[in-house]
């Protein structure tokens, strides 16, 4: 399953980053001074951020046939299950915490602080199938699927912002896509970005792309809103799966699917966001 590759490799690279980096500085520990506590740095993000929980995966029931649909695409490929293993996998977490596949009465993905859980709704894997069946793609379940690790990833930079009170410069949803990037695109041992794990990337790109087509002509109210346009979501994923690997993922360029313009700026706009992220999550990763 596409969904579990992701997971091994995310979390071998993770701890790459994790011995490689220094670990001189921690920005929540300073001396009277204000200056950084290097000796004890390590030692006290250890103790704080012991291994203390995992996440489990639930599926609640499903009534509607949009719902039951989503539910089977989900649970038949055990896509909870490998999405939560690859989060105990690469972090220490302070607690529990829930991934529910869950009928909402909408296509919709979320993290709820309060029940310190990530909901996947069943519609939104039904209608990520329906979008990419009438874009044409050759296989909708498995885009679909790969558009719902994507939503789950984005949804997870949301949790980690939350749980570990990351600093952040730039509009959160912005920066949750960047997570979701970092940990899709983390190279395996070989140093290499698994094509599995790019495909992901393209199809969470390709949703945002058929959203885009859907929805037509923009106004206001999507200017102003949180989330960044979705062909500038889309883009931004595309950059950077490019910017992780111009040779290897050139055909996202050659296929007209990201300007030439753009991709010049990719590969300096993915080695920031792996420095920064890398850099962020350090202490947390096991």
């Amino acid at each position: 399953m596409i969904a579990w590759r992701i997971a091994a490799a995310s979390a071998a690279a993770l701890v790459v980053v994790g011995c490689g980096a220094s670990s001189d500085q921690d920005a929540g520990a300073t001396t009277d001074s204000g200056a950084a506590a290097s000796s004890t740095t390590a030692d006290t993000v250890l103790d704080e951020w012991a291994d203390e929980g995992d996440m489990t995966a639930t599926y609640e029931d499903a009534t509607t046939p949009e719902a039951q649909n989503g539910r089977q695409l989900m649970e038949s490929t055990g896509l909870l299950e490998d999405l939560a293993a690859s989060v105990n996998d690469m972090f220490n977490l302070p607690n529990d915490f829930q991934l529910l596949g869950q009928e909402c009465g909408e296509a919709n993905a979320f993290y709820d602080p309060n029940e310190q859980a990530i909901v996947l709704c069943y519609e939104d894997a039904d209608f990520a199938e329906s979008v990419f069946a009438r874009d044409g793609d050759p296989d909708p379940v498995d885009a679909a699927l790969n558009a719902e690790v994507g939503s789950f990833y984005h949804e997870l930079g949301h949790m980690l912002i939350d749980v570990y009170d990351l600093p952040i410069t730039g509009r959160e949803e912005d920066v949750a896509d960047q997570l979701a990037a970092f940990v899709m695109l983390s190279p395996d041992d070989d140093g290499v970005v698994d094509a599995d794990s790019v495909k992901v990337i393209r199809d969470f790109a390709g949703e945002f792309r058929a959203f885009a087509e859907q929805q037509g002509e923009v106004g206001d109210s999507d200017f102003a809103g949180g989330h960044s346009l979705n062909q500038t979501r889309m883009y931004n994923l595309l950059c950077w799966a490019y910017g992780a690997d111009p040779t290897g993922n050139a055909g996202i360029v050659d296929d007209g699917e990201l300007p030439s313009d753009r991709a010049e700026l990719c590969e300096d706009e993915y080695e920031k966001l792996d420095y920064g992220w890398g850099s962020l999550l350090e202490p947390y990763t096991k």
